[in-house]
């Protein structure tokens, strides 16, 4: 039995499709996975092995590279501070200091209801509206401590619900165009591509 929604599983299945070796699925995957448990679990990883060809092992491997990926459970909202130098320069340590401060949480923590989890981050690509903020990887702009305090107030009343969804949701609007083939369709020209390799092979 999946432990995908049907909706995810189906999206899951269309995206293996897309690709000649189902483990370069695993990427897009592993977002389809924490984007409906919010992170990783152990049954998404599984899941994602499965169909991929590959092990919990090789799967919880990758993503424990980058950083986007949660392997424990983190709050409905991931909040992001940049520290890196141009937002240094413009508040970024006090600005981080006062998230933690208004969340309850220590950097790197989850506030004791479970709404927020707190981040140092690197260079989030905002710099001329220093010091940056994001949310859930949505750029808030937010670079007062008053600021802070009003969209931490917007997210716990779900003002901002629209523009932020809970972590792990990356879109949320479906493409209707880009690369659409039958399945069967794929798979007879994979099939082609391999034979015609292997008599060139043989030559």
């Amino acid at each position: 039995m999946s432990h995908f929604r049907v909706e995810i599983r189906q999206r899951a299945e269309e995206l293996v499709a897309l690709y000649p070796r189902a483990r370069s699925a695993m990427l897009p995957l592993l977002h389809l996975a924490q984007e409906q448990d919010g992170y990783l679990s152990d049954e998404g990883i599984a899941e994602v092995a499965e169909m991929t060809g590959t092990t919990p092992a090789d799967v919880r491997g990758t993503a424990l590279f980058y950083d986007m990926f949660y392997l424990e459970p983190v709050g409905k909202y991931v909040v992001g501070v940049c520290t890196n130098i141009a937002c240094l320069l413009a508040g970024g340590e006090e600005m981080l200091e006062h998230a933690s401060a208004t969340l309850g949480c220590a950097v790197g923590a989850t506030s004791s209801d479970g709404l927020f989890t707190l981040e140092e981050s690197e260079c989030l690509a905002d710099c001329n509206i220093a010091p940056c903020v994001q949310v859930n990887h949505r750029y808030v702009r937010t670079t007062t401590p008053e600021a802070f305090d009003s969209l931490v107030a917007d997210l716990r009343a779900g003002r901002l619900d629209h523009d932020v969804p809970s972590h792990g949701t990356l879109i949320r609007v479906r493409r209707s165009g880009g690369l659409h083939a039958p399945r069967a369709e794929v798979a007879a020209q994979r099939a082609s591509a391999r034979e015609a390799r292997a008599t060139r092979e043989t030559k």
